[in-house]
């Protein structure tokens, strides 16, 4: 842990300096812009009785002040993204020290009817989502959301070599999240994908030279004069003419510029994203087929975004007010840049869904990575064919404080059912979901926090949290009916790996009692696998009676007046309970 921290901290002070240039580099820029401006003022004034010279001077400090603008743009997008950076590693510092309650903690993705989500803290405050989470888009949020919820068994080694690969490539991890992150999160994706896909082109081919020949035209015209070759209703001829042209399809053009301009920084920033694809070599299977999906023949992927970059640029400065005018009435400026754009289009428009969905892949991706290089001292379950078993020592919850954390050994195959017993507090439930999680991280392709760790894949299911609901005019009991008919149905279509906590406790414990019995013996018959923890000792009698039932514990001790759990899973079944210690301990009776 400390050797992470030291990584971090230096990484910190690294980006600090560049920050610090790129911020001194600013306050040059806005020096240099501000006397641009002035200049070009001054120019104006001093030739003002030669208008020829006056306007020169004018369009020539209009354009210099322009490159200007975007020079220093430029600086600030990159001291912008060095402030990213330096947020990133503050934050790993912050997250190893316990502290990540201001990430996202992923509620939007809770669902009841879900396999597991709603029982083994996957959403919510203090989740492992939240403790995992580094995503920089919405959509790669959802990603990583869906991975954790998908419950798929299959290609895991894959997975594995992928979310491995990419734990040991701390730059381009960090450096994309960076980048990501100085996307504008208000414009989708998948909206600017409906427009692409759904825009009609409505400029002429035909402005694919006119606009050339509009521009040299005036410009022969403005030699001719300043010749005085011809009278200046030449120059109002052809800006007339221009300004005719370009007027007749001024609506829909200012329509698209007003949209697509808004979509310059996502264009630019996307094509950053990709290009970061493009320079990098992967080993893994995965990861090449993110990096095959933005292939393109010819230009590349991010080439071709900064061209369409560029172009909404160009329509941007045609719009300006000042340098506008000029622009379109003596080149068709607009007009060739809307032609360029909607060219662009058609050509690419098939691209964008296969860009997109690389981007939010490899965003979701870049939190596994981050997690296992994170945690250098966790495993890779080593993944095995066939029936279900699963094998792990010292095994802990990823969630639990590493200074106190107490390690489990667990092994369990298919058809094997266990019960657990024990008293209040000595670690029944986080025991339940040490296990659950262990099993969604590996299936994810996750490594698990043991020392060793044999894994044949399962799907999990689980009953462990349930609610009553006013609006849905249930009670607690029918809730969990509810639930254990939903993982009876789901065990007739596949199996599952089962985790019961304390089932039915919303009735008498008489009928609680043999109502668990007869679930227990079902799940038997049907050669279910889980585990159920339960404080009624009576339950534990079932595995007298069938072999595939065993019987383990955590136990409660007191000694001199004080209560003792060493959270340590064992054959056999409890003999202590505390409740009534606990009640006269903390004055309650």
């Amino acid at each position: 842990m400390n050797e992470l921290l030291s990584i971090y901290e230096a990484r910190v002070e690294r980006f600090s300096l560049s920050r610090k240039q790129y911020n001194s580099q600013l306050r040059i820029s806005g020096i240099i812009r501000l006397s641009a401006f002035l200049l070009t003022i001054f120019g104006i004034y001093f030739f003002w009785s030669s208008w020829q010279t006056a306007t020169l001077i004018a369009i020539a400090g209009i354009a210099a002040f322009l490159f200007l603008v975007s020079r220093h743009e430029n600086f600030k997008t990159k001291r912008n993204y060095f402030n990213e950076l330096i947020r990133l590693n503050e934050l790993e510092i912050t997250v190893a020290n316990g502290d990540y309650d201001d990430l996202p903690d992923g509620t939007e993705f809770q669902e009841d009817d879900h396999d597991y989500s709603r029982d083994i803290d996957l959403f919510g405050i203090g989740s492992f989502f939240q403790f995992i989470n580094r995503t920089a888009l919405p959509e790669g949020r959802k990603l990583l959301a869906a991975r954790l919820t998908a419950n798929e068994t299959e290609g895991i080694k894959k997975r594995q070599e992928a979310i491995e690969e990419l734990s040991k490539m701390l730059d381009f991890r960090q450096e994309y999240e960076a980048t990501g992150r100085l996307l504008d999160n208000r414009i989708k994706p998948s909206s600017v994908l409906d427009w692409i896909n759904g825009h009609t082109s409505f400029v002429p081919n035909v402005f694919s030279w006119l606009c050339y020949v509009q521009f040299f035209t005036s410009v022969l015209i403005g030699v001719l004069y300043g010749m005085d070759i011809i009278s200046g209703y030449w120059l109002g001829g052809i800006f007339l003419i221009g300004m005719i042209i370009s007027g007749r399809y001024a609506k829909r053009l200012i329509a698209l510029g007003n949209y697509i301009s808004e979509l310059e920084a996502f264009f630019t920033q996307y094509g950053k994203l990709l290009e970061q694809f493009e320079k990098s070599e992967f080993k893994s299977k995965v990861l090449q087929g993110l990096k095959n999906q933005v292939h393109t023949e010819g230009k590349s992927a991010s080439s071709r975004l900064y061209d369409l970059g560029k172009a909404v640029t160009r329509l941007d400065q045609g719009s300006n007010m000042l340098l506008g005018i000029f622009l379109n009435s003596f080149a068709l400026w607009n007009l060739k840049q809307v032609h360029s754009i909607e060219i662009w289009l058609e050509q690419n428009k098939q691209f964008i869904a296969p860009w997109i969905e690389a981007v939010a892949q490899m965003d979701a991706m870049n939190s596994l990575g981050n997690f296992v290089y994170n945690h250098p001292k966790y495993i890779f379950p080593e993944i095995l064919e066939g029936a279900f078993q699963f094998k792990a020592t010292q095994s802990i919850h990823p969630l639990l404080d590493p200074e106190k954390a107490i390690g489990n050994d667990f092994a369990i195959e298919s058809g094997e059912f266990f019960i657990i017993t024990g008293a209040n507090m000595a670690g029944k439930s986080t025991f339940l979901r040490t296990v659950s999680i262990s099993i969604v991280m590996a299936n994810v392709g996750l490594p698990i926090w043991a020392t060793m760790a044999r894994y044949a894949p399962i799907k999990l299911i689980t009953s462990m949290r349930t609610s009553d609901s006013l609006k849905d005019d249930e009670s607690y009991f029918f809730s969990e009916l509810k639930r254990l008919k939903f993982i009876v149905d789901k065990m007739e279509q596949e199996k599952y790996f089962i985790v019961l906590d304390e089932i039915l406790k919303g009735t008498n414990s008489v009928d609680k009692a043999s109502g668990s019995r007869k679930l227990i013996e079902k799940l038997t018959l049907k050669k279910a696998t889980g585990i159920i923890a339960t404080h009624d000792l009576s339950l534990t009698e079932v595995a007298k009676e069938h072999e595939h039932i065993s019987n383990y514990y955590f136990d409660a001790q007191i000694i001199n007046d004080e209560l003792y759990f060493d959270y340590t899973f064992k054959d056999g079944v409890a003999t202590n309970m505390n409740a009534s210690f606990l009640l006269k301990k903390m004055g309650i009776v």
